[in-house]
């Protein structure tokens, strides 16, 4: 089939490398260049750098739906269009342009998690189990039929590694939908609004951890916010990130009261032991606000941790 594709995150790639073994791609949208990081130097899109490899047309409008765009996409007498983690929204008029219709690819068991940070909610909620929807795409949030949904276990993966295997899972997802479609096999289920649950846009505040939870809660959200926002805490009034945590099974029996964001041991190998409302944590990578990753180790050398300090919340 012909396909106009609409994706920019690197979740979206492998989608895209998958339809180019199967089918024709017209044309790639992704979102236009941004500035990012420290020195905030222009960066494309992961999409936009495969398509460039791939020498296949790209286009990076700020409004998708702008009429002048609209016109454009008509041009290319689309059999479907293909939606992967885009980052806009399509109007109506856009969603009428292919021959058949728009399908999206989305990083949740559907009608659970619609919105921007579904993989990123499955793993601070704790679940044990998450997965990709293929739907057909209407004007609404993630609230289109649903025509498969693929299913995987939520390991001790971090946001970053679940990401990964949701993009290939969806790949293969997609282009089993896509074959349903091309033979008019497609079945299309409604999604039972009942069970509707959201997964907003992470805010820099979702980061902060509150030591009066429980360990297991805290290390889902130093799992769940990588690369951004990440889990963080203050020490000493300083902001620190926590990148790699472990729930302590059998934290060290003490008769001295503890409170939660105290330090209740240190260890060179194994990082610092932090005591929550529930359980304590072992911290085993940190990143110092302005400096590089490191193992809790090294920051405990350098900032002279010891056993009894205090981790707060905020400052």
């Amino acid at each position: 089939m012909r396909i106009v594709f609409f994706g920019s995150s690197s979740f979206a790639v492998d989608s895209l490398q998958s339809l180019k073994s199967r089918h024709e791609i017209a044309a790639v949208f992704t979102q236009p260049d941004r500035h990012k990081g420290r020195h905030l130097h222009l960066a494309k899109t992961p999409v936009k750098i495969w398509t460039e490899y791939n020498k296949i047309d790209i286009f990076q409008p700020q409004n998708v739906s702008d009429e002048e765009i609209v016109e454009i996409l008509k041009k290319f007498q689309a059999d479907i269009f293909v939606v992967v983690s885009f980052g806009q929204k399509l109007s109506h008029q856009v969603l009428d342009i292919p021959r058949l219709y728009c399908v999206n690819v989305h990083a949740s068991l559907l009608p659970r998690y619609r919105g921007a940070a579904p993989i990123n909610y499955a793993i601070v909620n704790g679940d044990t189990d998450t997965g990709v929807t293929i739907m057909k795409m209407n004007e609404f949030m993630d609230a289109g039929d649903i025509i498969l949904s693929k299913s995987i276990e939520i390991r001790d993966d971090n946001s970053i590694v679940l990401t990964e295997k949701l993009g290939k899972l969806g790949a293969s997802a997609l282009l089993e939908a896509l074959d349903l479609i091309e033979k008019e096999k497609a079945e299309f289920i409604e999604q039972d609004q009942a069970q509707v649950t959201k997964a907003v846009k992470l805010k820099k505040a979702d980061g902060c951890i509150d030591w009066k939870g429980s360990a297991e809660g805290v290390h889902n959200k130093v799992r769940g916010l990588l690369p951004w926002p990440c889990a963080y805490t203050y020490y000493k009034g300083k902001f620190l990130k926590v990148l790699k945590s472990k729930v302590e099974e059998c934290p060290q029996e003490t008769d001295k009261i503890v409170h939660p964001g105290e330090v209740i041991s240190i260890c060179k190998q194994n990082g610092i032991v932090i005591s929550c409302g529930l359980g304590a944590l072992r911290i085993k990578i940190v990143q110092p606000e302005g400096k590089r990753a490191m193992d809790a180790h090294a920051f405990v050398l350098g900032h002279h941790v010891k056993q009894g300090d205090i981790f707060e919340s905020r400052i």
